[in-house]
């Protein structure tokens, strides 16, 4: 009767019929003959048993409690004592992090995880705080990598990658001079339809947009209490550990973005800062950095609500990190050899394309996007071994602002991919990725909009166009801003990989959007 480990079916249909047998023949159990069996029965601990074996273990108590008045107390103390939650936080939090019910249905999975929360903002979340919100993290990975990229429809890979997106939502250009909230209908009706194609159906990314739900909503909380810098933090762990080292992460991370957006100063500035330091950061391993790399330029892409300085400031680090590397590395180009290198300058490219325009504007930084060219005219040639269709957008973009001295050198065929090209990302195009992509988890979606750029609201400089919804005004006090005088927390990165103690990533997540498969950074 007392199983800790996974029974055998036929071992689960054995017990089960024990115990309904039992229940048949109460009336006969004598409390003094049978007391080996009884101490057997009240010693059960149910959370060890399946939903089968546990009902019928619960049909026992009850009638042993109801044919026999000296069973009760034996009774009503198995069931509080199943019942009642560890006293110490040092024995609750492994078995709650443990149980997590990743294979239960999405209303057990939903109740499991509001408990999860309540424990984190309860009179001991000081102390499981760090163990839910991992746990959480850890619970949301898994859904998301059994999402697999044959549950997301493919659209034609020879496609560009802007030019895709915005054929998603391309109604919305015959409504340019309406009102805003027709735009945003229509937005919500064609990421509607979206969804129904990719995921619509599938259990698994339902349950992980529920779940994803209710994170949002404790964020909002967190917020309201003044909790969510504390949160944060911990939530910032568990994407270093987690997310950042997935394999095919596709939904977990606007986790993060979602944070980002409640407290745009604070966690938004300390993520952009994170991001950007595991970068730069020689200790960490290869993988790991190109990840950092693509998830920096995705959020300085798509993040609606970050400063043009402080994006300005990110960028002149990938800038000034790119130069210092063209000087000190030598060789002819290779993706293998230099794949950081080339992450980092298609990382570059693929913010500008979004907002070439305010950078322009920021008179510090303006003339340090000029220190662009020597890093694209270096033998290394990233303008040969990155995406084709995101220096195809670049270049139309540098050419219209006058970025290059020298336009003629970066003549660049855009429709042809190069060997080299191919090389880099492979077929497949799942080693690098832009990980903020369009959500497509219809509930969490909702949540994201408001605080999300599309391809659609980018106004290039080539565009005659020029009310960009990403390209806001700002004084000229804010675009001269000095990002270094913001007010930011020490981080000591070494400190967090050391502490962990962290193993090298066995890949990175694969980049997902509406409407291609995946693409190499």
């Amino acid at each position: 009767m007392h199983h800790t480990d996974r029974l055998a079916p036929e071992e689960v249909a054995l017990l089960m019929s024990s115990l309904k047998a039992l229940s048949g023949a109460v009336s006969y159990i004598d409390i003094v003959l049978h007391e080996s069996l009884l101490s057997s029965i009240f010693e059960m601990n149910m959370w060890n048993c399946g939903p089968d074996v546990m009902d019928a273990l619960l049909e026992l108590i009850i009638s042993l409690a109801a044919s026999n008045g000296k069973h009760v107390n034996s009774c009503l103390e198995m069931l509080v004592r199943n019942f009642t939650p560890p006293y110490s936080f040092i024995v609750l939090s492994p078995i709650v992090s443990q149980r997590r019910p990743i294979y239960a249905e999405e209303p057990l999975a939903v109740i499991y995880v509001e408990n999860m929360l309540k424990l984190e903002s309860g009179a001991i979340g000081e102390f499981v705080r760090s163990t839910m919100l991992m746990g959480l993290m850890d619970m949301l990975i898994e859904f998301d990598v059994e999402i697999g990229w044959d549950d997301i429809f493919q659209d034609d890979s020879s496609k560009g990658i802007f030019q895709m997106e915005l054929e998603n939502v391309e109604e919305i250009a015959d409504y340019d001079e309406e009102d805003g909230t027709e735009v945003l209908s229509i937005l919500n009706t064609k990421l509607a339809d979206i969804y129904r194609k990719s995921l619509g159906g599938n259990s698994i990314a339902e349950k992980l947009d529920s779940l994803m739900v209710l994170t949002f909503e404790h964020l909002e909380s967190c917020k309201d209490s003044g909790r969510l810098v504390e949160v944060f933090e911990h939530l910032l762990v568990s994407f270093r550990i987690t997310v950042l080292t997935a394999y095919k992460s596709k939904f977990a991370q606007f986790v993060m973005f979602y944070a980002c957006a409640l407290d745009p100063k604070n966690c938004g500035v300390r993520f952009a800062m994170l991001l950007s330091d595991i970068f730069v950061c020689k200790e960490y391993p290869l993988p790991f950095r190109m990840s950092a790399v693509a998830y920096l330029a995705s959020y300085l892409s798509r993040a609606n609500f970050l400063s043009a300085p402080l994006v300005a400031g990110m960028l002149k680090r990938l800038v000034d990190w790119s130069l210092e590397y063209c000087k000190t590395k030598g060789g002819e180009m290779s993706p293998t050899s230099h794949g950081l290198f080339y992450s980092a300058c298609q990382g570059i490219m693929y913010v500008l394309c979004f907002r070439m325009k305010s950078m322009m504007d920021i008179a510090w930084f303006k003339s340090h996007l000029l220190l662009i060219e020597p890093i694209f005219n270096h033998k290394l040639s990233p303008l040969k071994i990155c995406l084709p269709s995101i220096i195809d957008e670049f270049c139309r973009q540098a050419e219209a602002a006058c970025l290059f001295t020298s336009s003629e050198e970066f003549v660049f065929n855009y429709l042809l991919e190069s060997e080299h090209s191919r090389a880099f990302g492979g077929m497949e195009r799942l080693d690098i990725f832009f990980p903020f992509d369009p959500c497509l988890v219809k509930k969490s979606d909702r949540y994201i909009r408001p605080h999300f750029v599309y391809w659609s609201m980018v106004r290039p400089p080539y565009d005659d166009d020029d009310e960009g919804i990403i390209d806001e005004d700002v004084t000229e006090q804010e675009l001269d801003l000095d990002v270094s005088k913001m007010s930011m927390a020490p981080w000591n990165s070494m400190a967090y990989w050391i502490q962990d103690g962290l193993e090298e990533p066995r890949g990175i997540p694969a980049r997902i959007r509406p409407s291609t498969s995946p693409e190499s950074l």
